[in-house]
């Protein structure tokens, strides 16, 4: 019987599987978890199962020498190094795929919010200031007939993509290594500069990795035509905020909708006061039945190694180089 140290509650029943073939050790805070604290809960551990804000890192690697696998429960592993659990022969697994629609549909009600204006009109409502329908009143965006701009191609915004022509949109797309057959109609662009003046709105699914830190900078948004939208429900590091909060200041921008940040859960204080952001708490994948799913596969990848298997959704193997199942996507 093995030792799983697992580090927050997980929604479904995928625990109480775990339970019954191997010993489940829960921390007693939770998420999120330092280096250090979870080198010191998982000493012993044979697995590790994380959540995206517990940060595994070399120290984590080599202080648990039992280690077998690291079960994040997201599709991004950002918060694992990935070169130490290559070094120390740990698998590392993910949760793909199952979040896909819950998250495309996310990115579209963040469309829909920020472009109606429903957060702001919710907050009018609710102060007693709504005083009958006029013609003229709290006028928003429509989307029929307009571009969707989306920044990578991997499974969330291939289903991004299906929903904005649903709605009679046109979608343009960049993603420096896009599947050969994406299963829509998109015209893809080589380059994101090339991409971003074409848009009315812009969408990223994209990874956090080193050359996507900050790419959409003050530089970028200026590309964007004046009257652009910004939603960000990949990784919030993706945007520089303080670039981002310019751009709405001086117009250039009409709006912006957010589900991640770029210090999370801290968000740029600019942003909270102002009626054409719209913010939600990282609600990616915040439906019962995906996050159920995302537990059920990230306990099906301990099962699996433990029993001596491949994992169905590897991110690293030992002793293989290659970059597995990664993370395209960039969402929870």
């Amino acid at each position: 019987m093995a030792v799983v140290a697992v580090t927050s509650p997980l929604p479904g029943a995928g625990l109480d599987r775990l339970a019954a073939a191997h010993e489940v050790r829960r921390h007693p805070r939770g998420s999120p978890l330092e280096p250090g604290e979870l080198a010191e809960f998982a000493a012993d551990a044979d697995a590790l199962v994380t959540l995206l804000l517990d940060r595994v890192d070399a120290s984590v690697f080599a202080a648990c020498t039992r280690l077998k696998v690291v079960a994040n429960v997201a599709v991004g592993v950002n918060n694992v190094d990935l070169e130490a659990a290559r070094k120390a022969g740990v698998w590392v697994t993910n949760t793909p795929d199952v979040l896909t629609e819950a998250t495309a549909d996310l990115t579209m009600a963040l469309l829909l919010a920020v472009t109606r204006r429903l957060v702001e009109g919710d907050r009018v409502v609710r102060a007693g200031r709504f005083t009958g329908w006029r013609p003229d009143y709290m006028l928003g965006a429509g989307l029929q007939g307009r571009v969707l701009g989306i920044v990578g191609l991997g499974r969330i915004g291939r289903a991004v993509a299906r929903r904005a022509l649903a709605f009679g949109m046109t979608v343009n797309a960049h993603d420096p290594a896009p599947p050969p057959e994406a299963g829509v109609a998109v015209t893809t662009f080589a380059e994101l500069d090339a991409l971003l003046p074409t848009v009315d709105f812009l969408t990223l699914h994209c990874p956090l990795l080193p050359s996507t830190r900050r790419l959409i900078d003050a530089r970028r948004l200026a590309l964007l035509p004046r009257g652009a939208y910004l939603v960000n429900a990949s990784r919030g590091e993706v945007v520089d905020e303080t670039a981002l909060v310019a751009a709405l200041e001086r117009g250039h921008l009409a709006g912006a909708a957010l589900d991640v940040y770029e210090r999370e859960p801290e968000v740029h204080p600019a942003l909270l006061g102002r009626d054409d952001v719209v913010l939600a708490p990282h609600l990616g994948s915040a439906t019962r039945e995906t996050r159920a799913a995302m537990a059920d596969l990230a306990i099906d990848n301990v099962l699996a190694v433990l029993a001596g298997r491949r994992p169905p959704a590897p991110v690293v193997e030992p002793g293989n180089r290659g970059p597995g199942t990664g993370d395209r996507d960039g969402a929870d």
